[in-house]
C-alpha cells in the first residue's frame, strides 16, 4: 500500500532540493544549513494530520475545511487557486535542462529553447494522463522511478573523493557549528531562504495533495469512496456529501491502529527520504558550487547543478544529470496538474449545487484542460525562478493558515463524531501546535529580513 509518501518525496525534489537549497548553500556556504532538519521535521505532524483526517473519514482535507467553516474554506480555496496559477514554471525549469542538453532549436534564444522543451514535456505528460486507464497509478509508478533514480544518482555523486572530503565540516554545519557568513546578506534572498526552509519538503498547498493521494489509493475509510479517475467500479464514482465514520467495535479499533502505523510509515518515507536527498544536494553544492561561487538561477536554474554528476562521469555525467533534472522538475508539473485538478473538482462539487449533476470525474478533466492552458500562459511571464518563488510565497501564507485549521479540525471537531479510539492523541496535538507556531515565527522573520534587518 506504500505509494503516497513516495509521490510526496519525488514531488518535493522539484523545488527545495534541486534549486533553492543548492542556491543558498552555493551563495552563503553552511550559514543556514542548521535550518534544514527542523524545517523538514516540522512538516511531519502537518502531513500526518492531513492524512489522518482522510484515513479516519474517507473525506478529502478540503471537505474537512468546508465542514469546519464554509467561508474559511472558500478563502483558503481562493488563495490556493492563486498560488497554482504559476506552477508551469516547473515545466520551464525542466526545460532549462533539456535546452542545455540538446541546444535545439538552434535558432532560438536560451529562453526560447527552454520554453520549447517545457511545452513539449507538458504535451507528453498531458497525453499520458489522458490515455491512462487509472491516472493515479500512472502518477505513482512514474514518481517511484524518479525517486529511485534520483537517490541512486545522488549517492553515487556524493561518493566521489572530492565531495567526501567536505563531509566532516558539512556535518558540523548541519548542527550549527559554522564560522562567519562568507558574504554579506542580500535582503532580496529573503524569499529564496523562506522558500528553501518552507519547501525543504513538500510545503505550502502542495502538502494538501497527500490527502488526495491517500483517497485515490483507498487508504482507511477512503476505500468506501472510490477513485475520481479510473475505470468505473462497484464503488461510487461521485463523491458523496457525507464522509464515512467507522463503527465503534473492537475489530475496527484494531484495524485503525494498523492504519495509523501505516500513516506514520508512509508519510515518514516522504519526510525522511526528502531529508536524505536534500542533504546530498546540499553537500554537492557545498563541495562543487560554493568554492566557485556558481549559483543556479535565471534560465540556467537546473543547469549548473550538472556538476553534481559531472564530477564522477565527466561529460556523460552532465548528460545524465540534465535528463534526470528534467524528469524530476517536469514531474512536478505532472503531479501538480493532476492533484490540483482533483482538488478543484472536489471543491466545486462540494460548494456549488449546480455541479451536483456532473460527475467529479468530468470536472477533473475540465480543470485539467483549464490548468494546462493557464500554466502554459503564465510561464511566459518571466524566468522560472521568480514564478516558483511567487507560488511558494503564497503557499507559505496558506501553510500558516491551514496548519492552525488542522488543529481545530482534527482535535476539536473530529472527536465529537469519531469513536474515542479514532481520535488523534495529545502527542499529535503538541507536535502540530509546535509546527504552527514555528511557521508563524518564520513569517515574522521573513518580514524582518525583507525590511533589511539582520537576524
Amino acid at each position: 500500500m506504500l505509494g503516497p509518501g513516495i509521490i510526496w518525496m519525488a514531488l518535493a525534489q522539484g523545488s527545495g532540493e534541486l534549486i533553492w537549497w543548492p542556491y543558498i548553500i552555493a551563495k552563503y556556504g553552511l550559514t543556514f544549513l542548521f535550518l534544514l532538519l527542523p524545517a523538514c521535521l516540522l512538516q511531519y505532524p502537518v502531513t500526518y494530520s492531513i492524512g489522518y483526517y482522510t484515513v479516519a473519514t474517507g473525506e478529502s482535507i478540503f471537505q474537512g475545511f468546508i465542514r469546519l467553516n464554509r467561508v474559511f474554506a472558500i478563502i483558503l480555496w481562493l488563495l490556493m487557486t492563486l498560488s497554482f496559477l504559476w506552477f508551469g514554471a516547473f515545466a520551464s525549469a525542466g526545460g532549462t535542462a533539456l535546452a542545455e542538453l540538446t541546444g535545439f532549436p538552434a535558432s532560438f534564444t536560451q529562453r526560447g529553447r527552454t520554453l520549447f522543451w517545457a511545452y513539449v514535456s507538458m504535451g507528453i505528460f498531458l497525453s499520458a494522463i489522458l490515455f491512462s486507464r487509472v491516472v493515479y497509478t500512472l502518477i505513482e509508478r512514474f514518481m517511484k522511478v524518479v525517486a529511485i533514480v534520483t537517490v541512486v544518482g545522488l549517492v553515487w555523486a556524493c561518493s566521489e573523493e572530492r565531495v567526501v572530503g567536505y563531509l566532516p565540516e558539512f556535518v558540523r554545519g548541519l548542527f550549527g557549528s559554522v564560522g562567519p557568513m562568507p558574504r554579506m546578506w542580500d535582503p532580496s534572498d529573503a524569499t529564496k531562504l523562506l522558500t528553501a526552509v518552507t519547501f525543504a519538503g513538500l510545503g505550502g498547498f502542495w502538502t494538501l495533495f497527500y490527502s488526495y493521494w491517500l483517497r485515490e489509493k483507498g487508504i482507511g475509510m477512503s476505500a468506501y469512496i472510490g477513485r475520481i479517475t479510473g475505470p468505473v467500479t462497484g464503488r461510487p464514482e461521485v463523491i458523496p456529501d457525507t464522509g464515512f465514520i467507522p463503527m465503534d467495535d473492537e475489530e475496527n479499533r484494531r484495524r485503525f491502529v494498523r492504519w495509523k502505523r501505516y500513516l506514520l510509515v508512509d508519510s515518514g518515507i516522504g519526510i525522511f527520504g526528502n531529508i536524505f536527498t536534500t542533504l546530498m544536494t546540499c553537500l554537492l553544492a557545498y563541495a562543487l558550487l560554493f568554492p566557485e561561487g556558481i549559483l543556479p538561477q535565471g534560465y540556467e536554474i537546473a543547469v549548473v547543478q550538472s556538476r553534481f554528476f559531472e564530477v564522477n562521469w565527466g561529460g556523460i555525467g552532465t548528460v545524465i544529470f540534465l535528463i534526470v533534472a528534467c524528469a524530476f522538475l517536469s514531474d512536478t508539473w505532472l503531479a501538480t496538474v493532476d492533484a490540483v485538478s482533483r482538488i478543484q473538482a472536489d471543491i466545486f462539487h462540494s460548494l456549488f449545487p449546480v455541479t451536483k449533476g456532473v460527475s467529479v470525474r468530468t470536472l477533473y478533466y475540465v480543470f485539467l484542460a483549464i490548468l494546462t492552458v493557464v500554466t502554459s500562459v503564465t510561464m511566459l511571464f518571466t524566468a522560472p525562478g521568480p514564478l516558483i518563488l511567487l507560488s511558494a510565497l503564497i503557499g507559505f501564507i496558506g501553510t500558516c493558515i491551514f496548519s492552525g485549521a488542522l488543529i481545530v479540525l482534527n482535535h476539536y471537531y473530529l472527536p465529537k463524531h469519531l469513536p474515542a479510539w479514532a481520535s488523534p492523541g495529545r502527542g499529535t496535538l503538541v507536535l502540530l501546535s509546535i509546527a504552527f507556531i514555528a511557521y508563524i515565527v518564520l513569517a515574522c522573520a521573513y518580514i524582518l529580513l525583507r525590511m533589511g534587518y539582520r537576524l
